[in-house]
């Protein structure tokens, strides 16, 4: 386990806080006068999900979590329950819970490939995460028309994808059209 010092805690480390696998989101190094600088940092536990604040100083060091990623395949969604499999050994099938997998369940894909997140809480294995690929590529499964002239919505519509997840896109993306989304932001990136 790897210790960091209150500078090197920055967004995307995972590390522990409270005995917690923690995110950081955002972190701030600030020098205020006659002070030696601290590090404000937003942290989300990847047990709970609750978002935490923190203020570490000079001083004070972070141990970086032990944490494995280990490619998994998705297979499909039901009850709450995301299966996945071993890609290297498709027997080898177990679930998640919805609570696990959290926003990003709406772009799953079936047989499309995820990571997990796995700590080592001293000699325990436990997945805290499961995340996507960032671009992910959808068939468009329905699409309304574009209506000519009508500029409320700026140009964009609500369109559902081949998994009945919907988002906002272009105008002139067509049911049948392939389009790539950024899984992190929900947003629609471009037609392939």
């Amino acid at each position: 386990m790897s210790q960091l010092q209150y500078n090197e805690i920055r967004e995307k480390k995972i590390i522990i806080y409270d005995g917690e696998p923690c995110e950081v989101v955002d972190s701030h190094v600030a020098r205020t006068q006659q002070r030696k600088p601290q590090n404000q940092v937003k942290l989300k536990s990847l047990i709970s999900g609750k978002t935490i604040a923190a203020t570490f100083h000079v001083s004070d060091t972070a141990d970086e979590a032990d944490i494995e990623k280990k490619e998994i395949k998705f297979l499909y969604h039901n009850r709450g329950e995301y299966w996945f499999c071993n890609p290297e050994n498709p027997r080898d099938r177990f679930k998640f819970d919805s609570s696990l997998i959290g926003e990003a369940g709406k772009f799953f894909k079936e047989n499309s490939p995820a990571t997990a997140l796995v700590w080592d809480d001293d000699g325990e294995e436990k997945t805290i995460k499961v995340t996507l690929p960032i671009k992910i590529e959808f068939k468009v499964k329905e699409a309304p028309p574009a209506v000519r002239g009508d500029t409320s919505k700026s140009g964009t519509k609500i369109i559902t994808l081949e998994n009945g997840t919907t988002l906002s896109a272009p105008m002139f993306i067509e049911e049948g059209d392939v389009i790539r989304v950024n899984t992190e932001t929900g947003e629609y990136v471009e037609r392939v």
